[in-house]
């Protein structure tokens, strides 16, 4: 590989293998998301909301450059940065060009359901839970996810209760400060705090 070939444009270069949509997404947010999204906040005076869709449309033009953009390559970052670096710039254009919008401030704060929002929220809780112990894991499906109580946990693990409790204690308290460093807290994501 020449030296010109590693710093060429990752969309001029053809991909030599070919990622689901599903793959392809999951590797841009895993590789590339936080640093963008950081990148974003930060350009956007610290508004996460604006910050997460400008994130996600960094996505979606991706995923339209799939045949030629490699995510798993260092030289997909630059393109990723510079793309949403135009999208920032030109949200702020066009937020200087209109006047300010008015409307019931009690629709603003209203959840939207997104599906690459719960993408990139199972992904962030997937890679938290990979942080934990194979024990804490364990407790964790048993009680939260299927739903078993604390005496029945210990009865299909054969462990004692206490330990189920124990377990389930650190094992919660282990994934809050695996989801908060990683911008998020338990109940959702930690961005309207600021």
């Amino acid at each position: 590989m020449s030296a010109s070939t590693s710093t060429e444009d990752p969309i001029s270069r053809p991909r030599t293998t070919e990622l689901r949509p599903d793959e392809f997404l999951e590797a841009v947010y895993q590789l590339h998301g936080n640093a963008l999204l950081q990148f974003a906040a930060r350009r956007l005076e610290g508004d996460w909301h604006r910050a997460e869709d400008a994130l996600q449309e960094v996505a979606i033009r991706a995923w339209h450059h799939a045949g030629e953009l490699d995510p798993t390559a260092e030289s997909a970052r630059p393109w990723l940065f510079t793309v949403l670096r135009n999208l920032v710039i030109d949200a702020h254009r066009a937020r200087q060009a209109r006047p300010p919008e008015t409307g019931d401030p009690e629709l603003t704060h209203l959840p939207v359901s997104d599906d690459v929002d719960h993408l990139l929220t199972s992904q962030v809780l997937f890679e938290a839970l990979r942080d934990l112990r194979p024990p804490q894991r364990e407790v964790l499906l048993h009680v939260h996810y299927l739903g078993r109580g604390v005496n029945q946990t210990a009865r299909v693990l054969g462990v004692p209760p206490g330990t189920v409790k124990s377990r389930t204690h650190y094992a919660a308290r282990a994934l809050r400060e695996a989801l908060h460093s990683r911008g998020m807290r338990a109940g959702g994501r930690d961005r309207d705090a600021g």
